[in-house]
């Protein structure tokens, strides 16, 4: 069986650099042969500046070995057809850089890795890498919910075109992406100037130990909601009262604006019940399944001397067993990222799950 390749989904608005990116990491010489898929609609093209087209083909091989094909159809087809070339020896190739156009929410092509089975038994996704553009950011973020997807979705951000702003303008941008996705590690990149390795085998959608949540997020998570950092004050509050009392106090103060997609995140030093949590988070999944885009958890659970870590995408959710505690103290932490989630109310239920 050969080895899985990796898929890594380049996201991003409107002229926030993905093409940039793109000609950089295809012309460098790294000895990587990469598959580039564009899935495109009329936006400007990589092809027309660095590759030569055949007008019948619409696939082409780089100088460096690498190959680069526009679709306007279905990613599926497209990325079984390059199956079928690689095992025929037509072309080779060792990984795969989706681009998706400005206006795409990447969440229904990262469950493509997951939901069609011969994809998913010979592509590995990797990492959704999100490109922000620092000069329009905050307007593209106040108008287009999508823009705020790509942030939520990402395990990596990058911030292009920081040069044509303030030091303090970056800063402010910085913060609020962090509101929205403190999972994922967030960089500036100058004319698509990113080092490989921050791009390739990040290893987002594995089932790892690895929950980095950025502590600058948690620390202004504790000032924010001075009441409810720890949650794990709340015995009390063991049944599941008030599910749905508006949630209208959702108390970020960062900047008055009113991102609909935010994280939080759940932390507790006692154990969840493996069956009350389990019931509950297919309840939360068959509900909110759409509107969660990203969460991933390693779980303290009663009666297991190992780490239990999850993830999911959407509905899809993951679980696997980690390894022992050892000398670490047991603690569960999870991060949820999504769109209009009932914080309050996710947080009391998985309260509730605590043996």
């Amino acid at each position: 069986m050969s080895k899985m390749i990796p898929v890594t989904i380049l996201t991003g608005f409107l002229g926030s650099g993905k093409t940039t990116l793109l000609k950089r990491i295809l012309n460098e010489q790294h000895g990587m042969k990469i598959a580039v898929i564009e899935n495109e609609f009329g936006e400007e093209n990589i092809d027309n500046e660095i590759l030569v087209q055949d007008g019948r083909e619409q696939i082409v091989q780089m100088s460096n070995g690498c190959i680069c094909c526009t679709i306007r159809g279905d990613l599926v087809q497209a990325l079984s057809d390059l199956l079928t070339r690689r095992d025929a020896g037509e072309f080779d190739f060792d990984r795969v850089v989706i681009e998706t156009t400005g206006v795409a929410n990447p969440g229904p092509v990262a469950q493509t890795f997951f939901m069609d089975e011969e994809i998913a038994a010979r592509y590995l996704l990797d990492a959704v890498i999100t490109l922000v553009d620092a000069k329009h950011a905050n307007m593209q973020l106040d108008k287009q919910e999508e823009v705020q997807r790509q942030v939520g979705f990402a395990d990596a951000i990058f911030i292009t075109k920081a040069d044509l702003v303030e030091e303090k303008e970056v800063a402010d941008l910085r913060h609020r992406l962090l509101h929205m996705n403190p999972r994922a590690p967030i960089r500036t990149a100058h004319f698509g100037e990113a080092p490989i390795e921050t791009i390739f085998d990040l290893r987002g959608f594995n089932l790892n130990e690895k929950l980095e949540i950025d502590p600058e997020f948690l620390r202004t998570d504790d000032h924010d909601h001075d009441h409810d950092h720890g949650h794990v004050h709340d015995e009390h509050c063991g049944h599941d009262h008030g599910h749905d009392h508006g949630h209208a106090h959702d108390h970020h103060h960062h900047h008055h604006h009113t991102d609909r997609i935010k994280s939080f995140v759940f932390r507790s030093d006692k154990p969840f019940h493996y069956g009350k949590l389990e019931e509950f988070l297919s309840g939360i999944l068959s509900v909110y399944g759409e509107k969660l885009l990203r969460y991933k958890g390693v779980l303290y659970m009663e009666g297991v001397d190992r780490k239990v870590v999850f993830q999911g995408v959407h509905q899809l959710m993951g679980s696997d067993i980690g390894a022992k505690w050892g000398d670490e103290t047991p603690v569960t932490k999870m991060v949820f990222i999504g769109v209009d989630l009932p914080q309050e109310a996710i947080l009391k239920g998985l309260e509730s799950c605590l043996a």
